[in-house]
C-alpha cells in the first residue's frame, strides 16, 4: 500500500472535489462534518457500559467518542510524523494524519444501537427467536440473511456515515476516502464466499451487502488491496482507530466503575500502577495527592500517555507487515505493556460488565428492541403487501415511523431486504431514551397524559 493514496482526500459521492482552504485541511472538514451531524448528537444518550445512569459522573458514547478521538489525534500524529521522515513524503504533514484517525475516531461508535453491544446481541436475537423474524429471514437469500443474523454497529456506522445521515447525497455526509477507510476496522461484507479469512481485520464485518459497493469504491480510491471477493485488507491507520478504542475503553471503564463503587480504589490503582511505565515516581506522587478519586485521575492520564508511546513505536516496528496487509493481531496485543492490558480487559469482563445494574437494564433492552421489531417490520410488511387494506393497527403506527425509513408517501419499498433494513436503520438509530419511552407508549405501559 502506498500512503501517497492512502491519504486521497478524495470524497465519496463528489465528482467535482474542492482544494483544501488556508484556514481548514479536508480532514479537518471530516471531522466537523461528523461533529454536527444528529447521529453524533444521539450518542449522548446512548450507552458505553452504564444504561440510562442516574449518576452525572458516567460517560455516555459521545464522551467516550470525544475521548478516544483525542488519543487518536495524538497516536496519528506522533505516527505520522514518523512515517514522513522514513518515507520522506512531502505535500502531507502530521497533523493530516492526526486528523484522519481523529476524525475516524470520532464517528467509530457512531452506529451502536441503544443498549451498547447488548443492542447489537438483542437486534441478532430477535431475528431467530421470533416467528416474524424467522419468517422475514426465510424469504432472504444467504448472504442478505447474514446481515440481521450478524447485525453489526460497525457496518452500520458505515451505513451513517456513508448513506443515512444526509440520504439526499451521493455519499451521505460524502467524507474523504482516507477517513472511510480508516474508519472501517473490519473491511468485509458479513457473508463471504469463501472460508473466515484470517486475521483480527475480520473476526467482524464492516458493511452490508446495500453498502458495499460503496465500500468498493472507497478501496478502489485507497488502492486497498482485495484479497477475497468482498473483503479487503485494512487500512493502516485503522490499527490506530482501534489501538485508540481500546485504550480508552479498557482504562476508563475501571475509572467508572470506581466512581460507581463497583471497584475499590486499591484494585483499580494496582491495575493501572504497571500501565504507567514508571510506577514508583507515579507511587510518590500519589502520596501527595489527598482523594482516591484525583489519585485515580492522575493514574489514568499516565497510563494513557504511556500506552499511546508503546502503540507508536508497535506500528512503526511492524509498518513494512502492516502495508503489506500481514498483521493478524492488535497493536495493543504487542506492545511491552500487553499483559497489564489483557488485565483491565479482563476485569471490565469479570466485574465491570456483568454487575447487576448493567445486567438488569440490558436484560430488558431485550424486551425494548425486540417489541420495537415486531412491531414495526409487521407494520412495514403489512403495509407492503396489503396497502389501504392492511389492518387498522398497522395504518396506524406507519405514522410512527420517520418517512426516511418508512418509504416515500410512507408507502414501503417492494424489496424485503431493504424494506426491513431500513427498520432496524430506524431503531438501531434511537437513542437509549428514547426507545425505552417509544416502547412504553407502544405497550401501553406509559400513555400520553395530555
Amino acid at each position: 500500500m502506498d500512503w501517497n493514496r492512502l491519504l486521497s482526500r478524495i470524497r465519496l459521492g463528489l465528482s467535482r472535489q474542492h482544494p483544501d482552504s488556508e484556514a481548514r485541511t479536508d480532514f479537518q472538514r471530516d471531522f466537523d462534518r461528523i461533529v454536527f451531524s444528529s447521529a453524533f448528537r444521539r450518542l449522548q444518550d446512548k450507552t458505553q457500559v452504564f444504561p440510562l445512569s442516574q449518576s452525572d459522573y458516567v460517560r455516555t458514547r459521545l464522551t467516550h467518542s470525544l475521548e478516544v478521538s483525542s488519543v487518536g489525534r495524538s497516536l496519528g500524529t506522533m505516527v505520522g510524523d514518523s512515517v514522513i521522515k522514513r518515507h520522506d513524503l512531502k505535500g502531507v504533514y502530521p497533523q493530516d494524519f492526526g486528523a484522519v484517525v481523529a476524525a475516524a475516531c470520532l464517528a467509530h461508535d457512531i452506529g451502536n444501537p441503544p443498549f451498547g453491544h447488548a443492542g447489537e446481541d438483542a437486534i441478532r436475537f430477535w431475528f431467530t427467536a421470533s416467528a416474524t423474524g424467522r419468517v422475514v429471514l426465510g424469504q432472504l437469500t444467504e448472504v442478505q440473511r447474514q446481515d440481521f443474523l450478524r447485525f453489526e454497529g460497525n457496518a452500520q456506522g458505515f451505513r451513517i456515515i456513508t448513506r443515512l445521515q444526509s440520504p439526499d447525497n451521493p455519499g451521505g455526509m460524502q467524507l474523504t476516502c482516507a477517513t472511510l477507510g480508516t474508519f472501517t476496522k473490519y473491511p468485509c461484507a458479513a457473508s463471504l464466499p469463501t472460508d473466515p479469512l484470517p486475521g483480527i481485520a475480520f473476526k467482524k464485518f464492516g458493511f452490508y451487502q446495500d453498502d458495499q459497493d460503496l465500500f468498493a469504491e472507497v478501496a478502489g480510491q485507497l488502492e486497498l488491496e482485495s484479497v477475497a471477493p468482498g473483503a479487503w485488507s485494512r487500512h493502516p491507520l485503522a490499527w490506530l482507530v482501534e489501538a485508540a478504542d481500546d485504550i480508552c475503553y479498557r482504562i476508563i471503564d475501571v475509572e467508572d466503575a470506581f466512581r460507581l463503587q463497583q471497584l475499590r480504589y486499591e484494585e483499580v490503582r494496582d491495575l493501572l500502577l504497571p500501565l504507567t511505565g514508571e510506577a514508583d515516581r507515579a507511587q510518590r506522587k500519589l502520596a501527595h495527592v489527598t482523594r482516591p478519586k484525583e489519585r485515580i485521575e492522575y493514574l489514568r492520564a499516565k497510563a494513557i500517555g504511556a500506552i499511546i508511546e508503546q502503540a507508536h513505536q508497535c506500528f512503526m516496528e511492524n509498518e513494512d507487515t502492516i502495508l503489506a496487509g500481514g498483521l493478524n493481531e492488535e497493536l495493543l496485543d504487542a506492545i511491552p505493556a500487553a499483559g497489564a492490558m489483557r488485565a483491565l480487559k479482563d476485569c471490565g469482563e469479570s466485574q465491570v460488565y456483568v454487575s447487576r445494574p448493567v445486567v438488569e437494564v440490558e436484560a430488558a433492552g431485550f424486551e425494548v428492541l425486540g417489541g420495537l421489531l415486531e412491531a414495526f417490520i409487521t407494520t412495514i410488511n403489512d403495509i407492503a403487501a396489503n396497502g389501504s387494506s392492511a389492518s387498522p393497527k398497522s395504518r396506524m403506527l406507519i405514522h410512527l415511523i420517520p418517512e426516511q425509513f418508512a418509504g416515500p408517501g410512507r408507502y414501503p419499498v417492494a424489496d424485503l431486504y431493504r424494506r426491513v433494513l431500513a427498520i432496524t436503520d430506524f431503531v438501531s438509530g434511537m437513542t437509549d431514551s428514547y426507545a425505552v419511552a417509544l416502547f412504553k407508549k407502544l405497550t401501553g405501559i406509559s400513555l400520553p397524559t395530555g
